[in-house]
C-alpha cells in the first residue's frame, strides 16, 4: 500500500467511527422526544438502547471470525448498507417495534466498523505506532459524540424534530464510503491467518480475564453517557453539554494517548482509569449545578483510556488471538452494555416511584431519580479497581520473570 492509500483507509475508518458516534450521541439526545412521541417508559427506551449495543457484538464476533476469509472491505460494505438502512428505518419506524429493528441495524453497522478497522490498523502497524493509531482512531468515537451532541442540542433548541437529527448520521456514512471506495486493504497478520490458531490463542485465563474486565469497562463508560439526557436533566447543568464535555476530553486524551500508554503500560493506565471513573461517578451522583461540570471532567479522565487500551492490551499481550480476539473483547463490552440498558431504565423508573412516595415532584423528583441511578453505577468501576490491581501485579511479575530469564 502507498501512503495515500493508507491515509484514506485510516481516515475512512475514522469517519466510520464518527458514524457510530453520531448514532450514539444523537440517539441519546432524542430519547426524551422518542419517549414523548411514542409514549414510551424509561424501561422501553432501555430496550431500544439495548438493540444498539446488541447489534454491535453480533457483527463484531461474526466480522472477526470471517475477517480473513471475506476481508475488511466486504465487512465495511455491509456496514454501509446496515447504517443506511438503520437510519432510514429509524425515521420511518412508526413506533416501538420499528425503533427496535432500526436500532439493531445501526448496531450491526457499528460492530462491523470495529470488526474491520481495529485489526486492519493492527495489521498495518505494530508496537508504539499501533498503540498511537489505535488511540487516535478511537479518539473519533468521543470526538464524534462531541459533534453529535452539540448538533443535537442546537437542532433541539431550534425546534427541529428527532427525524431531522437522525438524517445527520447519514453524512459521515457517505463520507467513509467515499474514502474506502477503490482502495487496497492490508492483508491480515500471520497470526490471524488461521481460525484454529486464533481460537487456540483465546483459550487462556488471561483472555477470559480481559473479557470479564471489558464487560465492566464498557458499562462504566456507556451507562452514564447513554442516559445523560434523562439522568442529568434536572441537575442544574445542560446534559448534552456535559456529554460533549466528557467526550471532548476523551478525544483529546486519546489523541495523545500513545505516549501516555507507552510510559505507564496499558495495565497502569487502566487501573488509574478505574479510580478516576469511580470518583467521577460519585461526584456526578451527589453534586448539582456548576460542580457537575467538574465531576464530568474527572469522569472523562477515567473512561478516556478504557476502550482503546483494552483492545491494545489484547493485540499486544495476547497476539495469538488475532482479529477474532479483538472483536470478541469488544463484543463482550457491547453485549454487557446491551444487557444493562433496560436494567438501568428500570432503575430510573424504580427511583422515580420511590422518590414519589417521599413526596418529591417535578424537577426534585427527576434529580433524585437521576442521582440514585448514578449512585448504583459506581459499583462497576469499584470492581474494576480490584481486577486491575491483580492484573497489574501479574503483568509486572511476568515482565520481571522475562528479564531474569534473559539475564
Amino acid at each position: 500500500m502507498n501512503d495515500q492509500n493508507s491515509k484514506r483507509l485510516f481516515y475512512g475508518s475514522c469517519f466510520a467511527l464518527i458514524t457510530t458516534a453520531f448514532s450514539f450521541s444523537i440517539r441519546a439526545g432524542i430519547l426524551p422526544q422518542l419517549g414523548e412521541t411514542f409514549n414510551l417508559s424509561a424501561t422501553q427506551l432501555g430496550f431500544i438502547n439495548q438493540m444498539w449495543f446488541l447489534g454491535f457484538p453480533i457483527s463484531m464476533v461474526l466480522g472477526g471470525i470471517f475477517y480473513t476469509s471475506i476481508g475488511p472491505k466486504n465487512i465495511m460494505i455491509f456496514a454501509f448498507f446496515a447504517h443506511t438502512a438503520g437510519i432510514i428505518l429509524t425515521i420511518y419506524s412508526g413506533g416501538y417495534v420499528g425503533l427496535l429493528v432500526s436500532t439493531l441495524l445501526l448496531g450491526l453497522g457499528n460492530g462491523c466498523t470495529e470488526a474491520a478497522c481495529n485489526p486492519m490498523i493492527a495489521s498495518a502497524y505494530s508496537g508504539k505506532l499501533m498503540n498511537t493509531l489505535l488511540n487516535r482512531f478511537h479518539m473519533w468515537f468521543p470526538g464524534g459524540i462531541v459533534l453529535g451532541s452539540l448538533i443535537s442540542l442546537f437542532m433541539t433548541k431550534q425546534g427541529w424534530g428527532w427525524e431531522a437529527q437522525i438524517w445527520v448520521i447519514l453524512v459521515p456514512t457517505v463520507i467513509y464510503a467515499f474514502l474506502f471506495w477503490g482502495q487496497v486493504f492490508p492483508k491480515p497478520r500471520k497470526e490471524n491467518a488461521s481460525l484454529g490458531v486464533t481460537l487456540k490463542g483465546m483459550v487462556s485465563w488471561l483472555f477470559l480475564y480481559i473479557c470479564i474486565c471489558m464487560t465492566l469497562t464498557a458499562i462504566s463508560e456507556f451507562g452514564p453517557t447513554q442516559w445523560a439526557q434523562l439522568i442529568l436533566a434536572k441537575s442544574g447543568a445542560e446534559p448534552m453539554v456535559i456529554l460533549a464535555l466528557i467526550t471532548g476530553l476523551m478525544a483529546v486524551g486519546r489523541y495523545f494517548g500513545g505516549e501516555f500508554v507507552h510510559k505507564f503500560d496499558q495495565t497502569g493506565v487502566l487501573l488509574g482509569s478505574a479510580i478516576f471513573t469511580a470518583i467521577g461517578l460519585f461526584l456526578l451522583s451527589t453534586q448539582t449545578g456548576a460542580l457537575i461540570y467538574v465531576a464530568a471532567i474527572i469522569f472523562a479522565m477515567g473512561v478516556c483510556y478504557f476502550w482503546p487500551n483494552m483492545i491494545g492490551f489484547t493485540a499486544e499481550k495476547i497476539p495469538a488471538s488475532g482479529a477474532i480476539g479483538m472483536s470478541i473483547v469488544g463484543a463482550c463490552g457491547m453485549f454487557s452494555t446491551s444487557i444493562w440498558q433496560p436494567i438501568i431504565g428500570g432503575w430510573i423508573d424504580k427511583a422515580r416511584a420511590e422518590a414519589t412516595t417521599t413526596g418529591l415532584t417535578g424537577d426534585q423528583l427527576e434529580l433524585a431519580a437521576g442521582q440514585a441511578t448514578l449512585g448504583k453505577m459506581i459499583a462497576f468501576p469499584a470492581i474494576l479497581i480490584v481486577l486491575f490491581i491483580i492484573l497489574l501485579i501479574w503483568v509486572r511479575a511476568r515482565k520481571s520473570r522475562a528479564q531474569t530469564a534473559v539475564a
